[in-house]
């Protein structure tokens, strides 16, 4: 393989891994939301009773 194939590989490749980082960051920040949620809405059931 030519220098410039090896290295668009190694960009896409990382460029890949880059964005799986950011999309499972993501999911994270968005489950984490989700158990505040559930936390909140726990709380006040618990204030009404």
């Amino acid at each position: 393989m030519s220098n410039r194939r090896v290295v668009a590989v190694i960009m896409i490749v990382l460029m890949t891994a880059l964005a799986g980082c950011n999309t499972i960051a993501g999911a994270g920040k968005d489950l984490e939301r989700g158990g505040q949620v559930i936390r909140d809405t726990a709380k006040d059931a618990q204030r009404r009773f």
